[in-house]
């Protein structure tokens, strides 16, 4: 069985996003401290991602990576962001049963 990992991001706080969310989830998955990595945009941090080119170049390179990065449709639906994120080659859908079904597994959840 693969040993999979998902991190929920939802703050907007660049530093924290830089130097920890990014570096933490690229490394995740180049290093192989986990086979699968998926990284769930959520909340305050579609925002930042859709509007910060840094951060978005930080993306594509996890994207690259490996690592699967999806966004809450109804939290893009809100903020009327969800073509940007897709433009950031996000998978976009509604992500309350991902995260429900992830939450009664063995396998490791991580926020920031």
């Amino acid at each position: 069985m693969k040993n999979k990992l998902m991190v929920v991001w939802t703050t907007d706080n660049k530093e924290t996003i830089v130097n920890m969310v990014c570096l933490y989830v690229l490394n995740a998955k180049l290093k192989g401290w986990f086979d699968e990595v998926t990284l769930l945009v959520w909340g305050a941090s579609q925002q930042v991602l859709s509007s910060n080119e840094e951060i978005q170049a930080k993306v594509k390179e996890i994207e690259e990576a490996g690592v699967r990065v999806v966004a809450c449709k109804k939290c893009s639906e809100n903020l009327g962001i969800e073509k940007d994120l897709q433009a950031c080659g996000v998978e976009v859908f509604y992500t309350g049963e991902l995260l429900s079904d992830w939450a009664k597994s063995d396998a490791p959840l991580m926020t920031f």
